[in-house]
C-alpha cells in the first residue's frame, strides 16, 4: 500500500505542478480558458503559485505527513473551486478538467489513511 501511496502522490504533485507552471508561464490555452471563465487577470499569478505550492506540499508530505494532508486538502478545495468557476461561466463541458486534476490528490489523501 505504501508504494501505491507514493506513486499516486507523486502523480498528483506532477499534475498540480504542471497546472501551476502552465499558468505561471501564461500558456495561450490556459490564458484563453481563464479569460473565457471570467477569472480576473490579477489573480492568475496567485492561482499558479497556489497550485505550485500544493505540488511541493504533496512531495514534502511524503516525509512530513501533516504538510501533505494540508496541501492535499488545499488542492482539492482549489480544484473544486475551479469546477465551480467553470460551471458559473456556463462552460459545462469543461467541468471535468479541474476534476481530473483533483482525482489523484483525493487518491493520495485516501491512500495516506488506508496505509
Amino acid at each position: 500500500m505504501h508504494t501505491a501511496y507514493v506513486v499516486v502522490t507523486l502523480v498528483a504533485a506532477l499534475m498540480a505542478g504542471f497546472s501551476g507552471a502552465v499558468l505561471l508561464m501564461r500558456a495561450q490555452w490556459i490564458v484563453q480558458a481563464l479569460t473565457d471563465y471570467g477569472v480576473p487577470r490579477p489573480w492568475w499569478t496567485w492561482l499558479g503559485l497556489a497550485k505550485a505550492a500544493g505540488a511541493v506540499g504533496l512531495v514534502v508530505g511524503l516525509f512530513v505527513p501533516v504538510i501533505g494532508v494540508l496541501a492535499g486538502v488545499g488542492l482539492v478545495l482549489y480544484f473544486l473551486g475551479a469546477a465551480v468557476t467553470v460551471a458559473r461561466a456556463r462552460w459545462y463541458s469543461h467541468i471535468p478538467f479541474p476534476l481530473v486534476y483533483a482525482a489523484p490528490v483525493v487518491g493520495a489523501l485516501v491512500l495516506a489513511y488506508a496505509g
